[in-house]
Order: structure tokens, then sequence, then C-alpha cells
């Protein structure tokens, strides 16, 4: 039934196993997850990485805009996880204000803020939905970071495998991927990663700004995906180069943040 998913459920597995290392023992450091704890994930795909919170009886949402992701999730977790308390939504969160507005104890968002426009307008409407003891939990590839633009996605493998050609100025970058033989479309997506990657600096204003409060953070010099993704291990940022503003987004290639209503 799923031979057509084998890559989807590669990566559903891969969200689900890296959630359960290393995001859940950082948020039961601030809230005891059980069956009483409803969870939100925007962005959730197909929902590896609910699983994880499923798994301890938490009550889980999960939305996204893509529909066939949704679709393909639930699918997944009436064939494989029946018993799961989840609920699947192919919606846009900015349209469930009243029916979420303070109804969540832990609200996800994993490799998502960087592809948003707006990213000080959506956390400042996620904290309403928050209830007021709960936790937002954001991960993000920092902008600046040598794979910050995505180029792995590039047609050319050699050309895939350069690290900060993303950083070029606005006015040579579409050149640069046009000479690389990426597409028209191809060439749109990577200048909107472009318009919407994120720094550490510019995410913690955007906390600061909505009166969020920091409690956590925690910098990888290597990815936690990256232990399913290449093999490698994943290592915290040294924390004397974690401490420099603005350089430390060059060599993080995550961000881990957990943040609370100050």
């Amino acid at each position: 039934m799923y031979d057509y998913h084998k890559r989807r459920l590669g990566y559903f597995n891969m969200q689900y196993e890296s959630t359960t290392q290393y995001w859940i023992p950082l948020i039961e450091k601030y809230i005891a997850l059980g069956k009483d704890i409803r969870v939100l994930e925007v962005g959730c795909g197909e929902g590896g990485n609910l699983l994880s919170f499923a798994e301890r009886g938490c009550d889980c949402v999960g939305i996204d805009l893509e529909t066939g992701k949704i679709e393909d999730g639930r699918q997944i977790f009436k064939d494989r996880y029946p018993d799961a308390k989840i609920e699947f939504m192919a919606e846009d969160i900015y349209n469930q204000y009243d029916k979420m507005k303070g109804q969540f104890h832990v609200i996800l968002l994993k490799d998502t803020i960087e592809h948003i426009h707006d990213q000080q307008k959506l956390i400042s409407y996620l904290s309403n939905l928050c209830t007021d003891n709960g936790i937002l939990a954001f991960s993000f590839p920092p902008w600046q970071m040598p794979f910050g633009g995505h180029q792995q996605m590039m047609v050319k493998k050699w050309a895939s495998m350069i690290p900060y050609t993303h950083l070029l100025p606005g006015f040579l970058y579409p050149l640069y991927l046009k000479v690389m033989g990426e597409s028209k479309s191809n060439i749109a997506y990577f200048k909107e990663v472009k318009e919407t990657g994120i720094s550490i600096e510019r995410i913690e204003k955007c906390f600061k700004n909505v009166h969020l409060k920091v409690v956590d953070r925690v910098l990888y010099f290597i990815n936690p995906n990256y232990k399913w993704k290449f093999g490698l291990k994943p290592r915290v940022l040294w924390k004397a180069l974690s401490s420099i503003p603005y350089f430390r987004n060059f060599l993080s290639t995550a961000a881990y943040y957990i943040v609370k209503k100050a």
C-alpha cells in the first residue's frame, strides 16, 4: 500500500526518531508530557514529529498547508498508529484563532519558521494559541549557515556541495543559479528561501517584541537531523562560539529554542 511512499515514510521515521532523541528530552525539562497535554505542530507534514508526543499520551493537532502531506499523515496513523490521539488539518493556521486560542501546552515549529515571510506576525499569533504556562518550541537552520539556502537541492551535484553560495548579493544570486542550470521554478524557490531565511538575532528580537522569554537555547554545529541524512554525530556548538553574535550564525546548522510568555 505504501510502496509509493517509501521515501516519505523514511522521512517520517527520521522525524520521529530525531524528535524523540533530541526534542522530547529538552521539552520535558519544562513540561511533563502526558494525557492532559495538548500539542500543536505547525507545518507538521505527515506527522512524524507528533508521533513522539502521541506515544506519551498527548492530545496532538497537526496543521499544514499541503493537503497531500496531511492526507498521507492520516493514512499512516490510521494504518500504523490507530490509537494515537491526533487530528490533522489541511488549513491556514491564521484561520483557526477562535478555535485554538489558549488551547495548547506545547506548540512546535520544526524547520518551519525559516519558510515564513512575516515571522514576527506568526510568532505573535502563536503566543496567543499557547496556554499561560505553555511553551513554544522552534528549530531552524540559521540563514547564514553553510547550506542555509537549501542549495543541497540544486540539480548539479557538485554545485549542491558548495557552501555559502546563498549569501551572494541579491542581484547576483539568480544569475548564479541560472548558470548552474536551475529551472525558473527552482530559481523562484531558492529566491524565496533567501527572502525568508532567519538568523539567531532576528528570531530573538521577534521573541522580545511579543514578550516571550527564551528559557533554553541549543545551537548545533552538526544538526541532529544529519545523523540520519549523512551519518554524522550531532554536536553542540562550542559555548565560546555560540556567544558571539552574528558570527555564530555561520557555524550553527540548527538552532533549538524553548520560549515562554514572560
